[in-house]
């Protein structure tokens, strides 16, 4: 069964630095592509970053500029480099397909804290 497994987060100042990581134990990330998602208490699930897998990114409009996906197709993982955090970025940080009818069931997510 297809596993998902997501490390990396934790607590941050404003304006640090965190590089999360997804590794996959099947085949989710062979057949297309990936994506991050986060969900802040008492809101949706968000999608803020997707690549796919030959290397094409998009980005939410409040991370633009500031994350960056990245994925090893040998190492099954994928990455997401968070620069200039804001408080407004925590959330549980999860990854899965960037389509949700390839949904698989998702991984227990990373906390990410950032204090002002």
């Amino acid at each position: 069964q297809e596993q998902l497994v997501e490390s990396g987060g934790g607590l941050v100042q404003a304006g640090g630095s965190l590089r999360l990581s997804c590794a996959a134990s099947g085949y989710i990330f062979k057949i297309g592509g990936t994506g991050w998602y986060r969900q802040a208490p008492g809101k949706q699930r968000e999608l803020v970053a997707t690549i796919t897998r030959g290397g094409m990114r998009n980005y939410a409009d409040s991370v633009k500029g500031r994350f960056t996906i990245s994925r090893d197709n040998f190492k099954n993982t994928v990455y997401l480099q968070m620069n200039s955090l804001k408080p407004e970025d925590t959330a549980v940080y999860y990854c899965n397909s960037d389509e949700d009818r390839l949904w698989v069931r998702w991984g227990q997510g990373t906390q990410v804290t950032v204090s002002s």
